[in-house]
């Protein structure tokens, strides 16, 4: 099929049909698996029912009018709604990178719909086991709508304000992950800690399923950074191999660390340290080579090994399960240490005269847009929120357990 002067290419729409699929089973059920597997057994349908009601509503947002805002034009923070309800998507092409060629733009925007679902989904981690299941919902509508759309446009929109300033996001380091976890952390101070906090006990309820959701969200990670790359090409092949080496290299360095703190180290440590190098890596995927991209999940998965062994507790911080922990503080030494990355003397695939100065000024002034972006958009959610529905739960049902406070039902029968 010809447009103009673009040809689908089938190769390349076939791989995005894929790597749709593949960021899909991330949400669906590797998400939903790894965070309900942290949490008591008597709240795992309550965050199993979040993520999925979460990629509902994002489906429907992004078709509705979350597409048109992040990719059509409109000035450098936002676009218009020309595409809204993806009208006329049917018959367009979006290009890729390489000359002539295509995929058809339903696709590219399926496979941006399962960004938005992912993000809005790895918020809600930081709040669980308290906040109210209707209350989770206008919150992510108004999320997605308000703070993901804008800043996604200003990332990856030809006109975007942080696009024009040349900063590197091959994947989501500040659009996913920076702003997931700056939300997560607005989403504390509004929520307030779970009960018990800090002075009984709250181990996670089964390591197993959040084992079987990390190595889903592992696998489902091809189809995150690989996929970005919108062929299947070098480009992609790059962003493949980067995406086996940060979260090996993250593993290690979390379960050594544990292992030279305490003596042992354990199966989440190695989970969340994969996980970490995966957040790290995904902004860099597309220009880091294997050694940087195994420096850059190592040293993120130190960072948030610290802050969540030992600062989180600190500063008396609730945060669940570690939203800004990992995807946070792990989304900001990625998208910082991309400029690092990218030097060809460490393997990196920036330009002989690649300016490392300059473009780690400006990764550090994109963390910087994306984290008060993210801060004040979700406080601003979150206020209006609270303003209409209780967030939280009373005192009795939070004792109780959610599930079966919001939906009536049990994960176990014994």
């Amino acid at each position: 099929m010809m447009t103009g002067d673009l040809t689908i290419d089938s190769g390349d729409t076939a791989w995005m049909l894929v790597s749709t699929a593949l960021v899909l089973l991330m949400l669906l059920p590797g998400l939903a698996l790894f965070y309900g597997g942290l949490v008591r057994a008597k709240n795992l349908l309550s965050v199993m029912s979040q993520v999925m009601a979460i990629t509902a509503i994002a489906v429907l947002s992004w078709i509705g009018w979350g597409y048109s805002l992040a990719f059509s034009a409109g000035n450098a923070v936002i676009g218009g709604l020309s595409k809204a309800g993806l009208t006329g998507l049917d018959s367009t092409l979006w290009a890729v990178g390489s000359d002539g060629d295509a995929i058809p733009e339903l696709v590219f925007a399926a496979f941006q719909m399962t960004f938005a679902a992912i993000t809005a989904a790895l918020v809600i981690g930081a709040l669980v086991e308290r906040v109210r299941f209707s209350a989770v919902l206008v919150f992510s509508l108004l999320w997605l709508t308000l703070v993901y759309a804008p800043l996604a446009h200003m990332v990856w929109a030809g006109d975007g304000l942080l696009f024009g300033l040349g900063a590197i996001d091959f994947a989501g380091g500040t659009v996913v992950h920076i702003n997931a976890g700056i939300a997560g952390l607005v989403g504390v101070w509004f929520a307030g800690p779970r009960i018990g906090h800090l002075r009984e006990p709250m181990p996670p309820h089964s390591l197993a399923l959040t084992m079987v959701g990390a190595g889903l969200l592992w696998v489902g990670w091809f189809g995150f950074n690989a996929g970005s790359a919108l062929e299947a090409n070098g480009l992609a092949g790059v962003a493949m191999m980067n995406t086996f080496a940060a979260p090996a290299a993250g593993l290690l360095a979390w379960m050594g660390l544990e292992r030279w703190v305490s003596g042992k180290a354990s199966m989440l440590g190695g989970a969340s340290g994969a996980v970490a190098g995966l957040v790290a890596v995904t902004p860099a995927a597309g220009i880091s080579g294997p050694i940087g991209a195994m420096l850059l999940g190592a040293l993120a998965s130190a960072a948030c090994y610290i802050f969540v062994s030992s600062l989180k507790n600190r500063m008396r911080l609730d945060d669940s399960l570690d939203v800004f922990g990992i995807h946070g503080l792990g989304g900001i030494v990625g998208s910082v240490g991309t400029a690092l990355v990218a030097l060809p003397a460490l393997g990196g695939h920036g330009a002989a005269e690649y300016a490392f100065g300059a473009q780690l000024v400006t990764q550090i002034e994109a963390v910087a847009v994306a984290i008060l972006w993210s801060a004040a958009g979700s406080a601003l959610c979150f206020a209006a929120v609270r303003a209409v529905l209780p967030l939280r739960h009373e005192r009795d049902n939070e004792r109780e357990g959610l599930d079966l406070a919001d939906h009536g039902e049990r994960a176990y029968n014994y």
